[in-house]
Parts: C-alpha cells; structure tokens; sequence
C-alpha cells in the first residue's frame, strides 16, 4: 500500500494550481529547493513520477492528475474536520449527557434542548433518567457530563470532584381533594393537617422531604399510603384518601386535585445541577448549563424561582 503525506499531497495540489515550484514556494512559504525535494520523496513513496519536464518547467504527469484525483475527496473531508473541530471550540458543536431525575426532565431539560436546538444546534444532549443520588455516581463514573439533582441529595460543596451550579428553588405546594376543608381556606399551613393520613414514598429523598417539612412544622406525619410517582399520589389524592406535598415543577393540572400555596414559609426543594471539576470550563457543557438556567427562569416555569448566579 502507497504512502500517503497529506502535506506533500498538498504541496503537489498547490503546485498544480500556481504552475511553477517559484510560484509554489512563494504561496507556501517555502524555498524552490525544499518543494522540489519534497515533491521528489513522494515520487518515491508512491513509486509513480509526478513531475515531467516541460521546456524550462515542470507539469504534472498523469500520475500526479490520478493522485489528486482521489487526494480532493481527503483534502474536502479534511476541511470539514476543520470546520467541525473549531464549532467544537466554539461551543457550536459536541455531545453532552445529562443525568436528571424524572421531574426535572420535562420542566428543564426538555426545554434546555428545545432552545439548544434553535441557538446551537450543532450541540447534542443525550438524557439519561436517574434518581437524584444515583446522578452522582453516574457523574463520577464518567457516564454522565451533567448532573442534575437536589441539593439534599449532593456531595458536600466541598467535594473536590464536582462543582455545583444552583438553578432553581422549587416550593413544595399542599395536594387536597377538592371537598376538604382546607382547599378554600384563606392560608392553610402544614400544622392544619397534622391529624391527616399523608401519602409519600416509603423511602428516598421524597419521603426524607415530606417527613423534614412536617416535622419542621412540629408534627411527624401518620403515612396513610405509600407511592413513589406523581400520577401515583394525586389520584389517591383526588380519591379523598390522603394528602400529599407536591413540588410545584412536578405538578400536572389535575382537575379532581386543589394545589395550595402554603406562601414564602413555605418549604422549597433546592434543584441543582453539577460537572466534574474542571468540565464547567467546556463550551458545550457551558452552552447545556446556560439553557437550563434559562429554562429555569423562563416566565411561566412551572418551578419557583431561579437560584442567583454565584
């Protein structure tokens, strides 16, 4: 098999356009000298001559037009490659794979990529559900570029192996079946429902989140039934069989549900989201973690309030 060089191929291709080795070494920066010993070695690579004397000139021989020939297909993939590597640089183009827990999906991350679709479509954002702990491991596995969780689900900020970037405050809001007392009352409160049968995971971070808001609230709540899935509890909701505390990014519009804002005292979930270190410095990773804040603090998110850039 010949061997190639891609840069004698071309200076070969350069010659065949100016006309003279003069003209050629001029165009690259080079001496006459250097082009025709260049030219001469791969002759002798390709074991074809590629120069024929032409009065006081040189021309291509019809091996050198044969070369080149094939040579335009390598020189115009090259040139994309290019042009691929610098959007890369840019920002323009790359893969990123994005860890998220189920809610997070379709309130940031779809709309994330909708956006990157528009404004940068050459970025790709692969998804990849998981729970808001097991993000992590998949982060530090290298399985993930991108996590997304809830900060009482993350490694300590001092954890050297990731940074983490706050995107959003998601207030947890109160599921009533529609014939409560409390679903028209003036400010209800946790308090109010501490004697009621209260519907959340058996365990996990939902369950952790609803037993630490009751009890901050001074009761510990009685779990009358035990679900993991949104769709899950608000139709046992809706049954009459309990209340539950639902994030409001999490909340489909259910018409046998009333969702109560229990105001700024409320409590929140802290949605977060984190890189390696050193891996918030790439531009397609910065270009995905710009259209989830953005998603974040787009009007009329279903959510809370976008966390401040730090």
């Amino acid at each position: 098999m010949a061997e190639w060089d891609i840069r004698k191929l071309q200076i070969l291709r350069t010659l065949r356009e100016r006309g003279t080795v003069t003209a050629t070494a001029e165009a690259l920066h080079m001496t006459p000298s250097a082009v025709s010993q260049q030219l001469a070695n791969l002759a002798d690579r390709l074991g074809v001559p590629l120069l024929e004397a032409h009065g006081r000139r040189v021309r291509l021989t019809d091996a050198a037009r044969l070369v080149l020939t094939h040579a335009e297909a390598v020189f115009e993939q090259l040139e994309r490659a290019d042009a691929a590597l610098a959007a890369y640089a840019r920002g323009e183009a790359g893969e990123v794979r994005v860890g998220a827990f189920s809610t997070a999906v379709p309130a940031l991350v779809v709309p994330a990529v909708r956006a990157l679709r528009e404004a940068h479509p050459g970025v790709t954002v692969r998804i990849r559900e998981a729970e808001a702990a097991a993000a992590y491991d998949l982060l530090a596995a290298g399985d993930v570029d991108l996590a997304l969780s809830l900060a009482a689900e993350a490694p300590s900020a001092a954890d050297p192996r990731f940074t983490r970037v706050p995107l959003l405050t998601d207030p947890l809001d109160l599921a009533l079946p529609p014939d409560h007392p409390l679903a028209t009352a003036p400010a209800p409160t946790l308090t109010d429902l501490a004697a009621e049968p209260w519907i959340f995971g058996g365990s996990g971070p939902w369950s952790d989140i609803t037993r630490r808001a009751c009890e901050t609230a001074g009761f510990s709540p009685h779990q009358g039934h035990s679900a993991s899935g949104w769709t899950a509890i608000l139709a046992m909701v809706e049954a009459g069989m309990g209340v539950a505390l639902i994030p409001r990014m999490a909340a489909a519009p259910r018409t046998g549900v009333v969702m109560r804002d229990l105001g700024p005292a409320g409590p929140v979930r802290h949605v977060t989201a984190a890189v390696r270190r050193g891996g918030e410095t790439g531009r397609a990773v910065t270009r995905v973690l710009e259209a989830l804040r953005e998603a974040a603090a787009a009007p009329g998110h279903p959510g809370g309030h976008p966390a401040p850039r730090s």
